[in-house]
């Protein structure tokens, strides 16, 4: 067919600038979530308490190192935002934390007995919170890879 470019590796990007930064921009939105999240049971750690059931200073401390988790699990997302086609196993990395916390979250949502509302929602807002950044991620991931492997058309 005439006008059609044929190179044997599969439909191209258009834009592989604007892929890269449509990845760059669903990655930062999952670390600006998470990372805003964390801050949050850092700074606030009674606000949070009630909803996984642990109150007073005990349970102010595990809602704050909840929060020191957070912050510490969203490093990889500085130089893959940096940098997101330069090192494609970060994008690995990130997926695999999604995917260990949505399996662990799911776990103990569907093993938790009755009368516990409160853990209940908590429990389904993370599934869906970390759902909604496995769907991000797998999507900036796939826009890196295209953008790596076909250039442009």
């Amino acid at each position: 067919m005439e006008g059609i470019r044929k190179t044997g590796r599969g439909p191209g990007i258009r834009s592989p600038a604007l892929a890269l930064w449509t990845a760059r921009l669903l990655a930062g939105i999952v670390f600006l979530f998470n990372v805003i999240c964390a801050l949050y049971f850092v700074a606030y750690p009674a606000r949070y308490a009630p909803a996984f059931e642990v109150s007073g200073l005990s349970g102010e401390l595990l809602i704050r190192g909840l929060g020191i988790l957070f912050l510490m699990w969203n490093v990889p997302y500085v130089p893959l935002l940096l940098w997101p086609s330069r090192w494609p196993v970060l994008w690995v990395v990130i997926l695999t934390q999604q995917i260990i916390g949505i399996a662990g979250e799911t776990w103990m949502w569907m093993t938790l007995p009755a009368g516990h509302p409160a853990l209940w929602s908590t429990g389904l807002r993370f599934i869906l919170f970390d759902g909604a950044g496995l769907f991000a991620l797998g999507a900036g991931l796939w826009l890196t890879e295209r953008s790596r492997r076909y250039p442009s058309m």
